[in-house]
């Protein structure tokens, strides 16, 4: 599904490389940084992009919009407009002007726009990989390969800011995915209700329940 597939942020091999990685000491020392930045925070309003690189060199590009408080998230991307109040999912599509709706899933290590920013935290280890003078790149492995369609993840870090600014996963098909955000604000104010779908705003609407 489109949901599961732009399930970001970042959205994080098979055999030795996953078995060999270990969370070597400075890896685990920005990791940690970036988590106690990224909590601290009260809300996140993100712009992005998205490309997926075929096995041919092919590119496809889309954009998005993403906005984050606490288990709460809206997130607008061509075509679907998905909302999250913690509990429950509404995906919007624009062009048949029809939701589906379903319960959030529940998973130590589940990918979503929540928690992209601090997804390294659980199910997943972690290497140090290089860094210059204004970035650190980081590779992730995920303990359960098996359960995941990307062998491995690379958080690219702004060394000041301490903040994700791509994420780039290396699928198991041989594809890669890459989101680049282009724009980070937080601590912004953001009423409840933007997360939760309004039916009345959308006349006509086909709801599709799937829980």
């Amino acid at each position: 599904m489109l949901t599961k597939k732009i399930t970001i942020i970042a959205l994080l091999a098979i055999g030795s490389i996953s078995l060999n990685a270990q969370n070597d000491p400075k890896a685990k020392t920005i990791l940690d940084e970036l988590s106690k930045k990224t909590k601290a925070y009260t809300s996140i309003k993100a712009e992005f992009s998205f490309t997926v690189e075929k096995k041919d060199k092919s590119k496809d590009t889309q954009v998005g919009k993403i906005e984050v408080k606490g288990p709460k998230y809206k997130l607008t991307i061509p075509g679907h407009e998905i909302y999250c109040d913690g509990k429950t999912v509404w995906d919007f599509i624009k062009d048949a002007n029809e939701v589906q709706v379903k319960d959030v899933e529940v998973s130590a290590d589940n990918i979503s726009p929540s928690n992209i920013w601090t997804i390294y935290e659980k199910g997943y280890k972690y290497k140090f990989d290089s860094e210059d003078a204004t970035k650190q790149i980081i590779s992730l492995f995920p303990e359960n390969p098996d359960k995941k369609k990307f062998h491995t993840v690379k958080l690219i870090i702004d060394k000041v800011k301490k903040q994700i600014v791509s994420v780039k996963m290396m699928m198991k098909d041989g594809t890669v995915h890459t989101y680049d955000i282009k724009s980070f604000v937080t601590n912004t104010e953001m009423a409840d209700p933007n997360f939760v779908f309004n039916a009345k705003a959308h006349p006509g609407v086909s709801v599709e329940d799937l829980r």
